[in-house]
């Protein structure tokens, strides 16, 4: 049996939820009413499905009874807790390292209680000042692994490693997102990197979004899907409208609905399918009110691009996806 349009788990990013509230409380330390309602207008947006992207709560800080809360909050309003996101840990930076290692553990087993079945993660540090004071902070240059560092790699290579056996123990996924100027800053990095872990639970999360948007020259869309999507047990999903004039070493990107930009999501698909991807989609926007564009993009792809009937022609993965852990009970219906 494989997903269609009509069941494919398709999760909400809370990306445009901030962590604090009108109030200025942090929303880690609110009442668990504060996240009720922010999973129902989660819910009332058309999605049943959310990501517990950590820049909105910090699952991995909360404790065993707040986390029963959460599910609590979200089982309540209808919406399945099936993935969940922690942003910019990355466990080689220089001086968060250990910190970071230690909270992405605690985020696993967070998951784990929650009945996730996959957690991405990174290697993409906090923003800089720079980036910080821009409109779209992807216009200006960050953090940058260092290039052909091969022990830096090589403790990647085992804290990955060391994180994905312990995601596998408790019945997880991980899934490694795809950053500019990181060791998952290319396709043929990320796919490296993902071999040289060498286990079947950690795959990549081919957010193509976050490589295009950049203002300078980039890898064609389509090169980024055909290497990285026979590897992705999840996918970050968004898109960005796109000019360049190489010869005058002009570059732009904006945020876009995920039908309007640059990356054919169409045609994405295809080579998703073609490779055996089966695992859940989160949908992510930045700007503007962005939880209901990902409530467009969720149409736009149950109405255009997901196979209506389950009769498709699926390739075979290379990695294990979501369909063959048994986390299936975090979803709710679609």
């Amino acid at each position: 049996m494989v997903y269609t349009a009509a069941d494919w788990p398709i999760a909400a990013a809370l990306l445009p939820f901030p962590s604090l509230d009108p109030s200025g409380q942090s929303v880690q330390d609110a009442n668990s009413s504060v996240w009720r309602s922010v999973l129902q207008e989660v819910a009332d947006a058309g999605f049943h499905n959310a990501d517990l992207t950590d820049t909105w709560l910090r699952v991995g800080d909360l404790s065993r009874d707040r986390l029963d809360e959460l599910a609590g909050a979200a089982a309540s309003v209808g919406v399945g807790l099936p993935a969940g996101s922690a942003i910019r840990r990355s466990i080689i930076d220089a001086k968060h390292a250990e910190s970071n290692l230690a909270y992405t553990h605690r985020t696993i087993d967070a998951a784990a209680h929650l009945g996730c079945e996959v957690v991405s993660i990174g290697l993409h540090q906090a923003l800089t000042p720079e980036q910080q004071a821009q409109l779209w902070f992807w216009t200006v240059a960050g953090h940058q692994d260092p290039v052909d560092d091969r022990e830096c790699w090589a403790l990647a290579v085992r804290r990955f490693r060391e994180l994905g056996k312990h995601a596998a123990e408790v019945g997880l996924l991980l899934s490694l997102e795809l950053y500019e100027d990181t060791y998952l800053g290319t396709s043929e990095s990320a796919v490296q990197l993902v071999e040289d872990i060498g286990l079947p639970n950690v795959g990549l999360n081919p957010d193509i979004g976050n490589l295009v948007r950049l203002h300078r020259p980039v890898e064609s869309w389509r090169e980024i899907a055909e290497k990285t999507l026979p590897y992705a047990n999840y996918w970050h999903v968004k898109n960005y409208t796109r000019d360049e004039d190489r010869a005058a070493g002009y570059y732009v990107a904006m945020p876009a609905p995920m039908e309007s930009g640059i990356i054919n999501y169409r045609e994405a698909f295809r080579i998703a399918l073609a490779a055996g991807f089966q695992g859940v989609i989160c949908v992510e926007h930045y700007g503007g009110d962005g939880l209901s564009v990902c409530a467009t993009n969720e149409r736009y792809l149950r109405s255009r691009v997901l196979p209506r009937t389950p009769d498709y022609e699926l390739g075979t993965s290379k990695v294990s996806q979501g369909r063959q852990t048994p986390r299936r009970d975090s979803l709710a219906p679609a």
